[in-house]
């Protein structure tokens, strides 16, 4: 039986490893694990461990004993294996956070760096989750007024976080009605390079292989779901720094480099998807528009509610004459703790770790000391980055409109299965004996 100090790890985790000589049985995993997280349970009474593979308990680790389950090594092979066309798409929380490995100061947008040196490694191509996170908006939005029209099921949570869609799945499954059935920002990159961008240009997708570099251990997780396809492989922000390293890089001299294009273009809203709040701000900007007809006023732009580092923020966002109801979590545990209020939403995002993404459990390791601090400037980098964009909406996003009339084009396509996903009742993994 596994030591009750610490949280138990599964061999077949995929996303979460420990190295036994380095834990020194501190309890601080276990201790992010039941008061972060909320996964509290007695190992004597369940026959597996209870795991949403975010990686809180590595970032928490003193010595270094857990990490994230490495898949970069079977990434550099396919790399040096001319058969195979290698493509990668990034995540925007990684270019605030990729920098840290290299001397930069914390929040640093890298995004140019960090595109040459993937260029540098071997990828064919290099493409942005952004878009991802911008078919996510068109999407949950649709959904989202549908709800508005139809006067329910409310509240709409958010589909984002694949630890927060395993904890609902097992501790709250009666909710699923209420989770947003569209795919995550990478559950929709994978079909828009396999099935669109592949088909475009005419590249035989049995012989490609797509990356994809995240944050987030939790997503190793997500893409074995078998609603998820057309992803790979995925690698966290550490692993890409290992590489580098590995391959002899030196990032910090590297110059700026650009995106491919088809899926390389990104609106600001996209760009915060990695902030807690993000998903949120980017979803009711593309709400304004499609209720009313226009965009916002500059003001919507930055909400300040939703803006804050609260674990738990609430707001009531006036669209046209509708008063929407919001509410923005990040840390489980804070939802939990208002399981009883929250039919009194409209629309809820949840996020597993604290500051969002950008505090994923495949982010560069920080002092335990500096983990918040840290978290705030990479906020501070990505909304940065949004006030900087020119394009604000997902809708006016010119390659997410060519996809939509790209899939217009082609009725074979289903794209429910494409775009959208769905969820299982996964109670008995918590059923106690």
């Amino acid at each position: 039986m596994e030591d009750n100090t610490r949280v138990w790890i599964a061999k077949d985790n995929p996303g979460i490893a420990r190295i036994e000589e380095k834990c020194i049985k501190c309890g601080n995993c276990k201790t992010v694990c039941e008061t972060k997280v909320g996964i509290i349970y007695d190992q004597t009474k369940v026959k597996d461990p209870i795991c949403v593979h975010c990686g809180q308990c590595v970032l928490t680790c003193p010595t270094g004993a857990l990490i994230p389950k490495y898949d970069y090594k079977t990434v550099l092979n396919y790399l040096n294996d001319t058969n195979y066309t290698v493509i990668v798409s990034t995540s925007p929380a990684v270019r605030v956070a990729l920098g840290d490995e290299f001397g930069f100061p914390p929040g640093s947008l890298v995004t140019g760096k960090m595109v040459e040196a993937l260029r540098k490694l071997g990828f064919d191509y290099v493409f942005d989750v952004t878009f991802g996170a911008d078919l996510t908006i068109m999407e949950e939005t649709d959904e989202l007024i549908k709800r508005i029209n139809n006067n329910g099921p409310f509240p709409m949570f958010t589909s984002c976080c694949p630890a927060w869609v395993k904890y609902m799945e097992m501790y709250f499954p009666e909710l699923i009605p209420y989770l947003s059935s569209t795919k995550s920002p990478i559950g929709m990159q994978g079909p828009a390079v396999k099935k669109y961008f592949c088909k475009l240009n005419n590249i035989d997708t049995n012989k490609v292989i797509h990356v994809c570099v995240t944050p987030c251990t939790a997503k190793k997780y997500e893409i074995k779901r078998p609603e998820i396809t057309d992803v790979d492989y995925i690698i966290t922000t550490s692993e890409l720094s290992m590489m580098l390293r590995e391959c002899g890089i030196e990032f910090a001299s590297l110059r700026d480099s650009e995106f491919d294009k088809v899926l390389g273009s990104a609106s600001g809203g996209g760009q915060i998807f990695g902030n807690t709040g993000g998903v949120m701000e980017s979803a009711l900007r593309t709400t304004y528009y499609k209720l009313t007809g226009s965009n916002p006023e500059p003001s919507f732009y930055t909400l300040s509610n939703i803006r804050a580092y609260d674990g738990a923020r609430e707001a009531v966002v006036k669209i046209g004459d509708l008063d929407l109801k919001i509410l923005v979590v990040h840390g489980i545990i804070n939802l939990t703790q208002m399981k009883d209020k929250l039919k009194d939403y409209h629309f809820i995002e949840v996020m597993n770790c604290e500051g969002g993404c950008v505090g994923g459990g495949g982010q560069p390791l920080t002092a335990i000391n500096r983990l918040e601090a840290t978290r705030k400037e990479r906020i501070k980098g990505l909304y940065q980055k949004d006030a900087e964009s020119f394009l604000k909406h997902p809708h006016e996003n010119p390659e997410i409109i060519d996809f939509y009339n790209h899939l217009k084009q082609r009725p074979e396509i289903n794209k429910k299965v494409w775009l959208h996903t769905s969820y299982q009742n996964k109670a008995y993994l918590v059923q106690e004996d």
